[in-house]
């Protein structure tokens, strides 16, 4: 993989599922791992600390990376990763929740001063604040919700 993948000239940088970390993990401080509808459970990759997120704890992670940026004196690298959701062969399948909450951690950080962003990062951040206001009801009416409502007969 091209090293361009990598996005390492930028403090915040956003890729998809593990692949998407190891491309982006090189010299950061912190990986986000962001699975709005899943187990939440933080991904461990090459040492780097993780903290997991959603929309709803946004704010907290920023708040969180401005401390520890604050605490280094310089810049703090953050990774934020979408999960997505794997297809039956194991591929990895695109999923909104993931996106929207993956910008509305990338929109705080940059709402608290962290906000020199890849174009991938800005483009995550950009498609939360554009859809800001509609972001329940697009969770809601995902693939992701329609498939777990589906499995649990409700």
């Amino acid at each position: 993989m091209s090293t361009a993948h990598g996005q390492g000239t930028y403090q915040v940088r956003f890729d998809w599922g593990g692949p998407g970390a190891d491309a982006i993990l090189p010299d950061a401080h912190l990986l986000v791992w962001v699975d709005q509808l899943g187990d939440g459970q933080p991904i461990s990759r090459h040492g780097v600390e993780s903290m997991t997120a959603t929309l709803e704890t946004a704010q907290d992670v920023a708040a969180f990376a401005l401390q520890r940026q604050t605490a280094l004196g310089g810049r703090f690298v953050i990774a934020v990763v979408a999960a997505g959701a794997p297809r039956a062969d194991g591929s990895l399948r695109f999923a909104v929740e993931d996106l929207l909450a993956a910008g509305a951690v990338i929109e705080a950080l940059a709402a608290v001063g962290i906000d020199h962003q890849s174009p991938e990062a800005a483009a995550a951040a950009s498609a939360y604040t554009g859809l800001k206001y509609a972001t329940r009801h697009l969770i809601s009416a995902s693939a992701s919700s329609r498939e777990a409502r589906e499995s649990s007969g409700a």
